[in-house]
């Protein structure tokens, strides 16, 4: 119970901070979108480079993770599905996709996964799983899906993921990790330094997005935000149970810890990809603020029964 309370109590301070900044106007009219483009293109590709050169990447492996890609295909699908019949359009579709099935498996994971589960490692297979493959896959489908994207030459469309920062550093990490190289010092801690803004600048620009924004659940974006939520609180948890439990056969503590990782909220740095391409904004917003506050009880109610 205590890491649930302290991983979101930390996130709260954080993007208070952020939108009492906003509110105060210290970090002028263009704050947020500095704050959004630092994380994109420069702290949160150091962070993922620097958290995949030195990852085992055996994980991939793992029972649990197979349980993750299976959960989080299932609750992204049906959103997809959703916003087809409903003609949402690709990019707002995407980013509910997102929120449906990305969990926190950084800032608000880590915590958990220490307090709760006793293991900073245990969110390894999904952290890995999303920077690897979700990561690229859905950032790909959002620049081709623009008008750069689409007017562009083949070739072009081709090396998209070449060439987006997010996904270059996170297949650079891998490359790394997978080759065996060790990272010189002299290289590795200036970008470690640089990744460990990406969090606090992630958290603070999304809390200046609320300093004065209106209240969530309310306007065009109410029924895709309804939906994504129910499908990252609700869904993604109960399909995990059901898959870990009834297909894979795991019991006790491994059981608690595929559960409890797939009951994480959507994840802050949705917001900022829905920011740095001017799409689903409102959505991504109230989708990750309304699921982690949902995510309190809910989690403490699976360490209750599964604990």
């Amino acid at each position: 119970m205590q890491g649930v309370l302290t991983g979101f109590a930390v996130i709260a301070v954080v993007i208070g901070v952020g939108c009492l900044l906003g509110r105060g106007g210290h970090l002028g009219e263009h704050g947020r979108e500095v704050l959004t483009r630092l994380a994109f293109h420069v702290a949160s590709p150091a962070l993922l480079f620097t958290t995949l050169a030195g990852a085992d990447l055996s994980v991939v492996f793992s029972s649990r993770l197979l349980v993750t890609a299976l959960s989080t295909f299932a609750v992204a699908g049906v959103f997809v599905a959703v916003g087809a019949a409903r003609r949402w359009g690709v990019g707002r579709t995407t980013i509910g996709a997102l929120c449906s099935g990305y969990v926190n498996s950084g800032n608000l994971g880590i915590p958990i996964a220490v307090y709760v589960l006793g293991d900073a490692s245990l969110v390894a297979p999904v952290l890995l799983f999303q920077l690897v493959l979700v990561t690229p896959v859905a950032l790909t489908i959002l620049d081709l899906s623009g008008a750069d994207g689409r007017d562009g030459p083949l070739w072009r469309r081709l090396l998209t993921p070449l060439r987006n920062p997010i996904a270059l550093g996170s297949l650079a990490g891998v490359a790394v990790a997978a080759t065996g190289l060790r990272v010189p010092a002299p290289v590795l801690d200036p970008l470690t330094l640089i990744g460990n803004m990406s969090v606090p600048a992630v958290l603070l620009a999304f809390g200046i997005s609320l300093c004065g924004s209106t209240m969530p659940l309310r306007g065009a974006d109410r029924g895709p935000v309804l939906l994504a939520v129910a499908l990252k609180a609700v869904g993604q948890p109960a399909v995990a149970w059901a898959l870990a439990a009834g297909v894979f056969g795991l019991r006790g503590d491994r059981l608690l810890d595929v559960v409890v990782t797939s009951a994480l909220p959507a994840a802050q740095n949705l917001y900022t990809y829905a920011s740095q391409y001017g799409v689903a904004e409102r959505l991504a917003r109230d989708a990750v603020l309304v699921s982690t506050v949902v995510a309190v009880p809910v989690l403490v109610a699976v360490a209750a029964v599964l604990g």
